[in-house]
């Protein structure tokens, strides 16, 4: 007797497919995903705005709650997960990602070299006169 015979009707999907899940199961993820982020959210503008934490921490645990608030919007939203269907939405991240970083990266390269590079404001008026 084989595996594939004891299995429920509905665990045999072809990649991209998703598993059927019930309105309730679909309704709960969304809503504790909206629950986390606003918990993320709401950490932030604490730790932003209080005297409690040691002032030079801040940057780092806003990066850190910001890195956590993209993580929840990845799995309970998009619903980007491990699983092998999931490949192309993970591949497509990932050069979004590298797009966003090159253009964003490049942006300030040049922007920093300019500023190096240009003469002060009155020199450049004083060459144009």
């Amino acid at each position: 007797m084989s595996d594939q015979t004891h299995m429920p009707a509905g665990h045999d999907l072809a990649p991209g497919d998703e598993e059927q899940h019930s309105v309730g199961e679909r309704v709960l993820g969304y809503v504790v995903g909206l629950g986390l982020a606003l918990i993320l959210t709401a950490t932030s503008f604490f730790i932003a705005g209080t005297d409690l934490v040691w002032q030079p921490s801040i940057p780092v645990a806003l990066i850190v709650l910001a890195i956590a608030q993209m993580g929840v919007h990845l799995v309970f939203f998009l619903h980007i997960t491990t699983g092998p269907d999931n490949t192309n939405n993970v591949l497509a991240l990932a050069f979004g990602l590298l797009v966003v970083f090159l253009v964003v990266g490049g942006t300030v390269w040049i922007m920093s070299h300019l500023n190096q590079n240009m003469p002060p404001m009155d020199q450049f008026i004083r060459m144009h006169s």
